[in-house]
């Protein structure tokens, strides 16, 4: 699982990840291109597929280019550019904002079953919100510029390769949790003062940014397709 995350995951959240390895690991992805790591991510047959799309986006720039754009690439950055920051803001305070429990210390088990819950939930909401977004995005962007167009229509082919692989990786969050938690607890286990749970409290906080990083990781291809129509004249 580690060696997973160290060559796929964006270093935000691998270094969160890396808070639980043990003393000495590296969480640093290998220093390869961008081609080279998505490499590694594709067998021949979504090689092939890959390149097939060309012809695909290609014709989106040739669509687009028939038409005037719908919106200024100026005016429609600052457009795009406030929604990424409103479901941003959304999402955060979703997953800072504590549910009201008080921890049992005499059912710690039970702790984790709530985390987990909760984890669940904030990837579905993750999920779908930025889903949206990313789709609401590229609508906007093919009726852009011929490049943004064009861009657009690679995202998508991205998204279908790649999407997937993402998800799966994802999924091995909460055993990675379930571990960093037993770990802590383990830890500040002391017979003299079991009421002591200021562990509890440092994974709650871990816990949060971990989810905050894998925020930041979901909203990367949306956010780069936005920046992309700052450079646009």
């Amino acid at each position: 699982m580690r060696s997973s995350f160290h060559h796929a995951l964006p270093s935000a959240l691998a270094r969160q990840l890396a808070r639980g390895l043990p003393v000495g690991a590296s969480a640093d992805a290998p220093r390869q291109d961008v081609a080279e790591r998505l490499g590694q991510w594709l067998n021949v047959a979504e090689a092939i597929e890959l390149h097939a799309a060309q012809s695909a986006v290609t014709a989106a720039g040739a669509a687009a280019s028939r038409r005037p754009p719908r919106v200024e690439p100026a005016a429609l950055h600052a457009s795009l550019r406030a929604e990424l920051d409103r479901v941003r803001s959304v999402l955060s305070r979703s997953i800072t904002t504590r549910p009201a429990h008080k921890p049992d210390p005499n059912d710690l088990d039970t702790e984790f079953a709530f985390f987990h819950q909760r984890l669940g939930d904030q990837q579905r909401r993750m999920e779908m919100s930025v889903d949206a977004l990313r789709e609401h995005v590229r609508q906007q962007l093919a009726q852009s510029t011929p490049a943004m167009a064009q861009l657009a229509a690679l995202d998508a082919v991205m998204d279908q390769l790649f999407g997937g692989r993402e998800q799966r990786l994802l999924s091995q969050l909460p055993a990675f949790l379930k571990a960093r938690f037993a770990a802590l607890r383990q830890e500040a286990a002391r017979p003299d003062t079991p009421d002591d749970l200021r562990w509890l409290h440092a994974f709650a906080t871990e816990f949060e940014q971990t989810l905050l990083s894998e925020l930041d990781l979901r909203l990367q291809p949306v956010t780069g397709l936005i920046e992309a129509l700052a450079h646009e004249h």
